[in-house]
């Protein structure tokens, strides 16, 4: 059965984290990406990667007008394996946080919440306020996931490219979809200390 993954791209930075998902979604066999990207999105990726929009769109499996509300994504009919907002600008969690559907990524986001389904949201942002935090809470107990593209370094990354890539398989690996890369093997017993 072919899972359907929804993404969406907004105007935080860190779009290098969503074009790596796609292009490891495109080496997936069953997985089939659905993409939407915010006008803020767009500029973003113009100034960080230096990508136009026909060379992410070329990414993804299926391409949705940011402002198409009557999309297929936008009904709970649609049956997705989940959605990903990466990046998830704040503007785009306090939309989430208080049901405003007023684009297809928030509406999209909005039919996951209702349909019990996964909705992770990468945040970008730092330090966080109060509203910031008060709207994660509220995304967190209506089911959300909120997973900052926080960098780990146990496996000892190289370079840039190894440290987004282990994110963007964590990510994945929320919706059980699994690509290579490092796992955790525990620490050595040699290095514990009582």
């Amino acid at each position: 059965m072919t899972k359907k993954l929804v993404i969406g791209i907004t105007g935080a930075t860190g779009s290098i984290y969503a074009i790596r998902l796609l292009e490891h979604l495109r080496d997936v066999p069953d997985v089939e990406s659905h993409l939407v990207i915010s006008p803020s999105g767009l500029l973003n990726i113009k100034y960080e990667l230096d990508m136009n929009r026909q060379q992410v769109n070329a990414l993804a499996d299926h391409v949705h007008g940011f402002r198409d509300v009557g999309a297929t994504l936008a009904s709970g009919a649609f049956d997705t394996t989940g959605m990903i907002i990466l990046p998830c600008s704040m503007r785009t969690l306090a939309a989430c946080a208080h049901g405003f559907s007023d684009n297809l990524i928030t509406r999209a986001a909005d039919v996951h919440l209702k349909e019990r389904r996964k909705l992770v949201l990468a945040i970008r942002e730092t330090p966080f306020n109060l509203a910031h935090l008060r709207n994660m809470t509220a995304v967190t107990e209506m089911g959300g996931i909120i997973f900052p593209p926080l960098p780990a370094f146990y496996h000892h990354p190289k370079d840039l490219n190894e440290m987004i890539d282990h994110t963007v398989a964590r990510m994945l690996a929320i919706f059980d979809i699994h690509i290579d890369g490092p796992k955790w093997q525990g620490t050595k017993s040699d290095l514990v200390t009582e």
